[in-house]
């Protein structure tokens, strides 16, 4: 009976690789070949995961900051949350017209909540993948990031990325 094989040192192994499960063991090179589509399928949807996770994140934002204008325009308050007298030259900090920190409602929150959910789970797993220190099972995680990056990573902030506020953009597992 065929049994998984456990390589803890870099190979290029196809026959009796087993991938994170016992029961997603590789027999034959046609279904390697499937197996490297498959992974490289993750890498694409966790790219893709993290752009959902970017729109929810900018919808959810836009939508309470349109709510807390209307807030601050009933009150008549014209300085944002969190602007002070203390922001500026003397303390160190640019004095901003953004809105302050603010609760998000509870349904947006569980939505967030799940997308990081799954993207957490998705790094995780193909963390383990790369783990089996399979040369092609490496390269079809790489590939697949990459596909996904091409696919939906077509736009940029420029503001964002000339301000080093990109948000850590990276494959990293969490």
């Amino acid at each position: 009976m065929p049994m998984c094989s456990m390589n803890m040192l870099w190979n290029t192994q196809i026959a009796d690789t087993c991938i994170v499960f016992s029961s997603w063991h590789i027999s034959s090179n046609g279904q390697f070949i499937l197996s490297c589509i498959a992974v490289a399928a993750l890498g694409i949807l966790y790219e893709y995961l993290r752009v959902v996770q970017g729109a929810i994140d900018v919808r959810v934002a836009r939508a309470l900051a349109s709510s807390k204008g209307k807030a601050h325009a009933r009150s008549g308050s014209r300085t944002p949350d969190g602007d002070s007298e203390e922001a500026g030259l003397l303390s160190g900090r640019r004095a901003s017209k953004s809105l302050s920190r603010i609760l998000v409602p509870p349904a947006p929150r569980a939505l967030r909540a799940v997308v990081y959910g799954l993207i957490v789970f998705l790094s995780f797993f193909l963390m383990l993948i790369f783990m089996t220190y399979n040369a092609y099972l490496i390269l079809a995680v790489v590939v697949g990031a990459s596909l996904g990056h091409y696919i939906f990573g077509g736009t940029m902030d420029i503001d964002a990325v000339l301000n080093n506020a990109s948000g850590g953009k990276s494959m990293a597992c969490h």
